[in-house]
């Protein structure tokens, strides 16, 4: 089974990161390609880095049209709807994978993101979804997203504090981290609050590969159908 884990965003460093993150989950047999822009934002971190990174993101995509599957790594979930109508195979955002797979670990999570631009987005994406009522809150750390690549800095320490309000004030269950880059961060957060933290990446791994198991692909009857068909008159 061949995964594309594609970065909306063009900073390579973090490419690697979610790379390294996606193979530590995967089966035995399963093979993680990850890839960027060339051009784009350097990071996502609200509507116009979202809108400003689709060219790139879409052409990325259709260099690898050998892949059983593909993982939008942003937590936005930024061009999930296009490449699912681009493309024939299954399209997981890392986004709507955490929140399915808290939902199903806990009764109430809460999202820990990066800036308080992001936030609205994200609201917007679980109520699309219908988990809203599951969430607690969607925080931000106001921690950049490059910053997360940073080592010694405060980024961690941060974002712990907003997991800790988070269980405090939300009454949260379950945490889930609003960022690619915060993956490396997950074990630690986990052990030191005794509750669930979440990583998209991996839950949209394992989303991907139980679906192509499946047999199960996009449908292309209606919303999904491929923009490149004429339509019947």
């Amino acid at each position: 089974m061949k995964i594309h884990v594609v970065n909306p965003n063009s900073t390579v460093a973090m490419t690697r990161t979610i790379a390294e993150t996606a193979r530590a989950v995967a089966r035995a047999g399963t093979t993680i390609t990850a890839s960027n822009p060339a051009h784009g934002p350097a990071s996502i971190q609200g509507y116009y880095d979202v809108a400003a990174c689709m060219p790139g993101l879409l052409e990325e995509a259709g260099r690898h049209r050998d892949a059983d599957a593909v993982i939008v790594a942003c937590f936005d979930d930024t061009g999930v709807d296009a490449l699912r109508a681009m493309l024939d195979v299954p399209v997981i955002g890392i986004g709507e994978a955490a929140y399915h797979a808290a939902s199903l670990i806990s009764t109430r999570f809460s999202v820990v993101t990066t800036l308080p631009r992001s936030v609205p987005g994200l609201e917007a994406n679980l109520v699309r979804y219908g988990l809203m009522a599951r969430c607690g809150s969607v925080r931000a750390s106001r921690v950049p997203v490059l910053d997360l690549e940073k080592p010694g800095g405060e980024a961690e320490r941060l974002i712990a504090a907003e997991v800790r309000l988070a269980v405090e004030e939300d009454m949260a269950e379950c945490i889930v981290l609003g960022c690619a880059g915060m993956a490396e961060m997950r074990a630690r957060l986990a052990e030191a609050f005794g509750i669930p933290v979440i990583d998209g990446i991996g839950c949209a791994v394992g989303f991907v590969e139980t679906l192509v198991a499946a047999g199960l692909s996009t449908s292309k009857a209606g919303g999904y159908a491929s923009p490149f068909v004429a339509e019947m008159a």
